[in-house]
């Protein structure tokens, strides 16, 4: 059984808690969040089950200096805030592996999570669903065979999203792109989330997309990280890591390897 903490009770956390309380290898602990909605209430009971799992704790009211030492988890998962990274750095002397899906770190607290990753395991992804690691490693298969191609990334998301997708970003940077030229934001209505990439070549055009229908999609790949990084040393790793997606031509893939679980 692991014991997972959370940070983030929001539309995607609300969900990633729900799959966690589903995964009968996983026990939530405890959800942090910003907000005083909720607080000293179980996230299970909210989220409809019978029984009484995952208790929703405030920021405001957590001393974070004894707190871990008290409520030891294995993983914390993170689905809040860049600055949430702050909160759980006492987490780790304590043994506790960090998976993070924020999707917009500013420099300072992506320094902030590399200095964790030289106490413990931590897996950091923008998005942490699986199908979203195959079109980046599509996309760079294809760069690699047409090198010449127009490359334009386009990121679909629900109307009150306001940030540029950190995930998008991710794409562009690993395709050696441009963020401010060639990532294309849409908003409109409730999509959950889109992302396309589009190879411009003569006379012909093609589109790698990938599309979370659900948020469930990103609970899923959260659990799937926390048990992967479970048998990790210190460091930190991707979700490219965590499904064994290595670059063609890098290296063969072992049996083992080519044996992803969904």
């Amino acid at each position: 059984m692991i014991k997972i903490g959370l940070f983030g009770f929001g539309k995607t956390g609300s969900v990633v808690a729900s799959e966690i309380i589903k995964d009968p290898e996983c026990k939530l602990k405890w959800v942090m969040r910003a907000s005083s909605q909720n607080k000293g209430e179980y996230a299970s009971k909210l989220l409809g089950f019978n029984h009484l799992e995952g208790e929703i704790l405030h920021m405001e009211d957590v001393d974070f200096d004894q707190f871990y030492k008290e409520n030891q988890v294995d993983v914390i998962i993170d689905f809040s805030s860049s600055c949430a990274v702050n909160e759980y750095q006492n987490a780790v002397k304590y043994g506790s592996k960090i998976v993070s899906a924020i999707s917009n770190y500013d420099e300072v607290n992506i320094e902030h999570l590399k200095k964790l990753s030289r106490q413990t395991a931590v897996l950091y992804s923008p998005n942490i669903t699986v199908g979203i690691n195959f079109l980046m490693e599509a996309s760079r298969l294809l760069q690699k065979i047409a090198p010449n191609a127009d490359i334009e990334i386009i990121e679909e998301h629900f109307r009150g999203k306001k940030d540029v997708s950190g995930t998008a970003l991710r794409i562009a940077e690993e395709l050696g792109l441009d963020k401010s030229q060639h990532v294309n934001s849409i908003r409109v209505g409730g999509i959950v989330g889109k992302h396309e990439v589009v190879f411009g070549l003569p006379n012909q055009t093609i589109r790698i997309i990938h599309e979370s229908h659900n948020r469930a999609a990103f609970g899923q790949g959260a659990i799937y990280a926390a048990k992967w990084i479970m048998g990790k040393k210190k460091g930190i790793y991707s979700m490219e890591e965590a499904l064994s997606l290595i670059m063609s031509g890098s290296k063969s893939l072992s049996k083992e390897e080519k044996m992803v679980p969904f």
